[in-house]
């Protein structure tokens, strides 16, 4: 079965595309805001809606007197008005805040939805990335399964130039053993098996606490930027939070490795992965006005947040799904797995302190609580059909997907608005 798969590979530009691909972020930034202006001004002085369509006729109008945004392409100038319609769609949804202008530090890079504008001279390791109007561009990532490039999503992070590439392929993972596991998630350790294995929390962010706070202490010395009283910030501030972007950028590598491998060593041992369905957005949520114990829940965000629970879980379900395997994520609040006996079923209250699960029906003495909850997620997996418990991936809404605009064809209409 084709599935679509993400690769992302380094762009190694020339200095003169290097300085090309600058100004082509820059125009796609400038016609983001004038897009995001032009829905303001409409609805607050004519009291008018506009929607994608009203701006995506009114391009060739707007190529016509902004003559340096022909050679981008049409569908990538698309694809960039339809960016702005995602994010007023999630605004309206309640999923996001109103839609903010984008300074060109914040404004990463533009999409091409379709094939047009650009084409990939590889085979999934390394190679060239065609772009017209820019030329062959060195590119170097290797890609575990390669197939037919679908959209190109072209970004500059940390100083680099990067390639996201969608593919549709045939994934080719190894069979799995035929065993069951159940697993809980947490911030003491980071994943609990149920059959005693226990995965520590790396605490990459406690790893490089210390050197974030010596160059935040550097950056206070220096003068940071206020918008109200106009002041630029100084070349010393810039240059020491760029090494905190990129301690962090390297944290956060670190963390999405290890997530890969925890997920690959779960994968290649199980079949049957049970675990908990988790509101990871409460969780992390921050503490409540004028509560005192603040310090407390930051630290415990702080810990949920760099073992990456959403992710990691994600990993094991794709993988798992890919081996042929089964992945059930079992009801949190009905089951209460914490505070659950694996041996006998019934429940007792335990606070956060108890760290080993007792209880008087003959079960093995004494039990980590976090093996005891895994222990128990398996079994109720178990017992459950497994047609009604699979978990399937929702289906995408219509405010944030590159293929349902690849999928909507351009409307001949006669704009009645104009960006210009």
């Amino acid at each position: 079965m084709s599935i679509t798969r993400r690769v992302t590979f380094r762009l190694y530009p020339s200095a003169s595309q290097n300085e090309k691909l600058h100004y082509w972020r820059k125009l796609h930034k400038l016609l983001y805001n004038a897009c995001v202006s032009h829905r303001i001004t409409q609805y607050k002085r004519f009291g008018k809606l506009i929607n994608y369509f009203d701006q995506q006729n009114a391009l060739p109008e707007f190529k016509q007197c902004w003559v340096e945004y022909k050679e981008l392409g049409s569908h990538a100038l698309q694809a960039t008005v339809k960016r702005v319609d995602f994010a007023f769609q999630r605004f309206f949804k309640l999923k996001s805040g109103y839609p903010k202008f984008k300074s060109s530090r914040r404004y990463k890079g533009w999409t091409y939805p379709c094939k047009a504008g650009w084409k990939p001279r590889t085979e999934g390791k390394n190679g060239y990335l065609k772009l017209t109007n820019l030329g062959n561009v060195k590119m170097r990532g290797q890609a575990r399964d390669w197939g037919t490039p679908k959209t190109c999503t072209i970004m500059f992070k940390q100083g680099k130039w990067y390639a996201s590439i969608t593919v549709d392929c045939v994934p080719t993972r190894v069979q799995t053993d035929q065993n069951a596991v159940g697993l809980d998630f947490g911030t003491h350790y980071a994943v609990a098996f149920s059959d005693g294995t226990i995965i520590d929390n790396p605490r990459f962010i406690k790893q490089s606490q210390d050197q974030v706070n010596r160059l935040a202490i550097d950056s206070r010395r220096k003068r940071a930027p206020n918008h109200k009283k106009r002041l630029k910030a100084s070349r010393r501030w810039k240059k020491a939070n760029k090494a905190v972007s990129k301690i962090r950028s390297k944290v956060a590598r670190q963390r999405q490795d290890w997530q890969h491998k925890v997920a690959t060593e779960i994968v290649s041992c199980n079949s049957f992965v049970a675990t908990e369905r988790l509101n990871l957005k409460n969780l992390t949520r921050k503490a409540n006005k004028g509560s005192k114990r603040k310090k407390q829940k930051t630290g415990l965000n702080r810990n949920l947040l760099d073992v990456g629970i959403g992710n990691l879980k994600s990993l094991i379900e794709y993988k798992v799904t890919e081996a042929g395997g089964i992945y059930i994520e079992v009801p949190t609040r009905q089951l209460a797995p914490s505070q659950t006996c694996p041996g006998c079923g019934i429940k007792r209250k335990k606070d956060l302190s108890e760290r080993f699960h007792v209880c008087n029906c003959g079960i093995q003495q004494p039990l980590d609580r976090d093996v005891a909850a895994a222990m128990v997620m398996l079994n109720y997996a178990r017992g459950q059909e497994l047609s009604s418990s699979v978990v399937e991936s929702p289906n995408p809404t219509e405010c944030g997907n590159m293929r349902q605009f690849g999928a909507k064809k351009r409307q001949k209409l006669i704009p009645s608005d104009s960006l210009v």
